[in-house]
């Protein structure tokens, strides 16, 4: 087998694509986060705090000099980095809880037998008539 066709194999797998569709969604929502981080929480923890702008924080190491750039150690957006990734990882958290909580009560649901067919309860009443017919002296 060809690696191509090995690889047409492993690529159109359901397992990889439903990856890709949850890779390209966990990116939006992370964006989502980000801006939900970035212009809802964080405004007012600032304002909490005296006004602080988080993605205004730094520590500059090495002053701006002529057109070389200065030297900044950009923690506020590190802080903001964090809270994405807690909200994030939170929601997740809930997501899979969910879903573990329906599959416990999936597996409690009792399941009925299975009915027969018209087929196997003919068949079954002609075994147990001949089960009876052969008990009959």
């Amino acid at each position: 087998m060809g690696m191509l066709s090995e690889f047409k194999a492993f690529a159109v797998k359901g397992n990889v694509v439903d990856m890709a569709v949850g890779i390209i969604i966990g990116a939006a929502f992370g964006k989502i986060v980000s801006s939900f981080v970035g212009d809802v929480i964080m405004p007012p923890i600032g304002l909490l705090i005296g006004g602080v702008d988080f993605s205004d924080l730094a520590i500059t190491l090495k002053a701006a000099e002529g057109d070389v750039p200065a030297v900044m150690l950009a923690y506020g957006k590190f802080i903001q980095t964090v809270l994405d990734f807690i909200i994030v990882a939170f929601a997740i958290f809930m997501g899979v809880k969910v879903i573990n909580r329906l599959k416990r009560e999936e597996a409690v649901a009792p399941t009925a037998p299975p009915v027969p067919s018209a087929e196997e309860a003919l068949l079954t009443e002609i075994r147990d008539l001949l089960k009876a017919q052969n008990r009959q002296p």
